[in-house]
């Protein structure tokens, strides 16, 4: 039986390597050109922190569309000014009364709060809710007593032969 010295063994340093790490040789790191496409036309800055951006319509065949930008401007939605993305090359509105905003072919860029678009949401998905109860109600109402409906079946199913399994 040996004993082997492992008194030096533990303080020696490894001299460092002067490989590159293995992840950055991987494929995925090296840029690819992308493929040719077409340029949007609606490609807009991203918003800042808390706001979302939307197209909005302010003229619709030459006409402007007053009433549309108005309406707009009472939900929370703000039009967003070309001076204030100075590293964006991004057209704005020439003359006018949205001279200086963000545009492209009759539509104005606008921004929003986040909290507003959640308030907005969750009211439409109470008038939808609503909505469904009416028209439950009246197929309730509307029933025969000979035929009853028991509980209206609001999924639709696409099945590509064989037998249909029952849920």
């Amino acid at each position: 039986m040996t004993i082997e010295n492992t008194e030096n063994t533990e303080n020696t340093a490894r001299p460092k390597s002067t490989r590159t790490p293995r992840a950055d040789q991987t494929r995925a790191r090296q840029a690819r050109r992308e493929p040719w496409k077409p340029p949007s036309m609606l490609d807009a800055p991203p918003p800042p922190e808390g706001y979302q951006h939307r197209w909005i319509r302010a003229e619709v065949m030459g006409f402007d569309d007053r009433k549309n930008v108005a309406a707009r401007s009472r939900e929370g939605w703000e039009l967003v000014r070309g001076e204030e993305y100075p590293d964006f090359d991004i057209p704005t509105v020439d003359d006018g009364k949205h001279a200086g905003v963000i545009g492209v072919g009759g539509l104005l860029l606008a921004r929003v709060p986040n909290e507003i678009v959640e308030e907005r949401s969750e009211y439409f998905r109470g008038m939808t809710h609503n909505q469904m109860t009416a028209v439950d109600n009246d197929l309730a109402r509307e029933q025969h007593p000979a035929m009853p409906i028991s509980k209206p079946d609001r999924q639709s199913r696409v099945t590509f032969g064989g037998p249909q399994k029952e849920d």
